[in-house]
């Protein structure tokens, strides 16, 4: 049920060459039956990326995949702003623009299950499938709006308020059938053009994290919604290009653009309540620890480096979005 669609594939390089080509070639499949081309964005790896995965296209004589260098490396939303700006080779602008992580690997056909969700549902803007990783495992890639009783939640990790405030609770336990949500990962991710073109791209202000969140809470606000579609099925590694599995802190990046996330869209005196509801919450696990019922897991030095990172904007009477930083 194609009527006449057309898709344009993005996918963004920072240097894991050899696997974005793994993933290309499941792209390439998938869109063999559908209008549309795949775009190559090398988020200025300085590695000799492009050069490979240029040369490797050409040789294959994948004439329907462009391969592009960013120049700069302005994060996940400004790398796929590239490709969507440049729309189809012929300058037009696509029906629709599917995002697939390098480390992403969508079974066969998934990327037409998603392609006939988003027609049978005229208002849906977003489309992801059932992601799961090497070894068989869900991952979850469809979420609730995070907000100041998710922040507490998160934090305290204790059984009676996880059930009391199990509405609230990000990450939502894997569907059993396809169904609506407030957002989903950006790994494996079909778009409306309309949307796109009612609310605009990215935004470039996130470096890393919370700017899928962001574009699907900002299409929420103008009437489109995001469907979780159980059929699309989706190997997905991940953080292969982050390092976020090696990480011992987080990133001050992390941070800015979660203070962004909750500034932009809630405002300033949300974002400072939904810092203190993480430290709420905090305090009540740390109280669990002392007396032993509880261990400590995480990130290293997680809420001190929350807590610096706020008071330092607040001080500085300033409120970043999401730019690499030297702290955490």
């Amino acid at each position: 049920m194609n009527n006449g669609s057309t898709i344009l594939t993005v996918l963004l390089n920072f240097r894991t060459a050899d696997m974005t080509l793994q993933a290309l070639e499941s792209a390439v499949r998938e869109m063999a039956d559908i209008s549309g081309a795949i775009t190559v964005v090398d988020n200025d790896s300085g590695d000799g990326s492009y050069e490979k995965i240029r040369d490797t296209v050409l040789a294959r004589g994948w004439d329907r995949v462009r391969v592009v260098a960013s120049g700069n490396n302005g994060g996940f939303g400004a790398g796929n702003n590239v490709a969507i700006r440049l729309g189809l080779p012929d300058g037009s602008a696509p029906d629709f623009v599917y995002l697939l992580n390098s480390d992403a690997f969508p079974e066969p056909g998934s990327l037409r299950v998603l392609l006939d969700a988003m027609q049978m549902h005229p208002k849906c803007g977003f489309a992801g499938g059932y992601t799961f990783g090497q070894d068989g495992v869900y991952h979850n890639t469809a979420f609730r709006f995070p907000s100041i009783f998710s922040e507490f939640e998160s934090a305290a990790r204790t059984g009676p308020v996880s059930r009391l405030l199990r509405r609230h609770i990000v990450a939502i336990p894997e569907p059993s059938d396809s169904m609506d949500v407030d957002w989903l990962a950006g790994a494996s991710l079909l778009i409306r053009r309309q949307t796109l073109d009612d609310i605009g791209l990215f935004d470039e202000k996130f470096f890393l994290y919370f700017e899928e969140t962001d574009l699907c809470l900002r299409a929420q606000r103008a009437g489109w919604h995001c469907r979780y579609v159980k059929e699309s099925r989706i190997m997905h590694i991940g953080s292969v290009s982050t390092g976020m599995k090696s990480w011992k802190r987080m990133p001050g990046y992390w941070f800015d653009s979660r203070l962004w996330y909750y500034t932009k869209n809630h405002g300033a005196l949300y974002a400072g309540l939904a810092t203190l509801a993480y430290l709420a919450g905090s305090m009540l696990l740390m109280l669990r620890q002392a007396l032993g019922t509880k261990r400590a897991h995480g990130p290293e030095r997680f809420l001190s480096d929350l807590v610096s990172h706020a008071v330092r904007c607040l001080w500085q009477r300033k409120l970043v979005g999401g730019r690499p930083t030297k702290s955490a």
